[in-house]
Formats: C-alpha cells, structure tokens, sequence
C-alpha cells in the first residue's frame, strides 16, 4: 500500500467497531460529512470541470505515487469480497475485517456461508451496524448464489444487482477487485473528491459515476476509485481536509483549502 508515501496513504489509526446502535457522537459526524459532501457537490455543479489534460496529470500523479491500490476489506476469494462489501454498508472496513476474520475461516462459500445458518452468522457480524439485515441478506444471497449460479460470484453487474443487499456500489467493487474489470465505485469519499476537485463534478453517485467513465484515461481506468476513495479517506477529508499533504493541491478546484 505504497507506505512510503506518508502524506498519501498514512498509517491507519486504530478504530472502534461500528455498533449496531450509532452513538449521538457518530450520528453527528455522519451529519457534518453529508453536509460536507452536499457543499462539495452544489460547489462543483456550479463551475466548469478541470480540463483533460489536468485530469490526465492527477491520475498520474496517483499512480507514480501508489502504483498498486488496493481496497482494505479483507477477503479470501469473489464470494468472501461480496459479503465483505455487503457488511461494509454504513460500518468501518476496520470493524468489518474484525468480524470477519473469524467468519471466512469457517465460511469462505455460499454453501458453507448457508450450513453456518442466520443465526450463527448474526453471532460473528453483531459488531456490526444493521448486522440482522445484513445477516439476512448474506444468506439470501448465498442461496442465489447456489441455486441459479452454480455457486459462483457472477461477472454481470447487472446480475449481481438482483443478488439481496448489492447495489451499484457493491456490484462496482466485486467486479473491480476481483475481477479487474475498470469499474468505479462511487462512496462517499469518492463522491466528496470527485466534486470538490473539479474532476466529474455531479449531484448523484451515478452522475459522477458516468462522468468519471468519460474522463478517466484509460491506462488508469482500473485503479481510478482506489485512488480517488484513499484520497478521500485520508486526504481530502469532509471535515478538515489535509490540503498541505495533498499532491494535487496545485490542480484542484476546492476553494477553501486548509493551510495546517
């Protein structure tokens, strides 16, 4: 994860595992960064987007400084990946891995993930936020999975999207990550940079979905959400962005950069 460059990609800090209750302190962090994020997104819908060759220039500087991203859910192989993303809906990667270390040790199938049953499963994600719907979901889709797939992640976004609890997010990531495919998956963070900056500015996920597909060049197209979510995750944060460590201040478009 290219740990060399610090001001990119620091060292995770330890973090408490969502409950499946949020704390009024999380509540209203979460308020603050959709704020943030709304803000981002009326700013970068009112102004031109930055031309292609800046994009160009951003996604290079990216790859030059992180060759290889990589998401940081823990998965063994497609089918631990999809519940993975399922149960990362509204909870840390962080307390996501912590639950499932122990589940994809016994669970690494549909068919094993079904033998384990609802409420074994329920046992291992209760860490989790909404981990009952969550727990229904993963053995719903796991069924699907069996009964009409062979017991297969499929490759078809549009196959995955009728599996419970995958919408367009997930079904972007699973094929991304384990298929390779030059998808991107638009969070939050995502979401917040691609306004912020000028890069695909749009009020919807999906817009900036769609206008990143445009922009994207394609020797970067593989990588491009990595890139953009780790950015937004430990650089161009919704409350106190860290524009001094940022490496493409001098390209992007936000107009309150941070000086400290």
């Amino acid at each position: 994860m290219a740990a060399h460059y610090k001001p990119f990609m620091p060292r995770r800090q330890t973090q408490i595992p969502t409950l499946s209750v949020a704390s009024p302190a999380t509540k209203s962090a979460g308020r603050t960064k959709a704020k943030a994020n709304a803000a981002a997104a009326s700013a970068g819908t009112q102004r031109a987007a930055l031309p292609q060759a800046e994009i160009t220039e951003i996604f290079r500087r990216f790859s030059q400084a992180m060759p290889e991203p990589k998401g940081e859910l823990d998965y063994v192989n497609a089918y631990t990946l999809l519940v993975a993303v399922v149960l990362s809906a509204q909870a840390t990667d962080v307390g996501v891995n912590k639950a499932t270390k122990a589940l994809f040790a016994i669970a690494d199938t549909p068919k094993k993930m079904i033998a384990l049953g609802e409420e074994e499963l329920i046992g291992h994600i209760k860490t989790i936020g909404l981990f009952r719907t969550k727990a229904s979901n993963v053995i719903a889709l796991s069924r699907l999975l069996v009964d009409e797939h062979g017991g297969e992640v499929p490759r078809s976004r549009e196959i995955l999207e009728t599996l419970p609890g995958v919408g367009r997010k997930t079904a972007n990531v699973v094929l991304n990550i384990a298929f390779g495919l030059p998808t991107i998956a638009v969070d939050t963070h995502l979401f917040r940079v691609a306004n912020r900056t000028g890069l695909a500015p749009g009020k919807t996920p999906l817009a900036v979905e769609l206008g990143l597909e445009k922009v994207v060049p394609a020797t970067y197209a593989r990588h491009a959400h990595h890139w953009l979510i780790l950015h937004g995750r430990y650089v161009c944060k919704a409350i106190k962005p860290a524009c001094p460590a940022c490496l493409i201040r001098d390209i992007c478009l936000f107009e309150d950069k941070t000086t400290a």
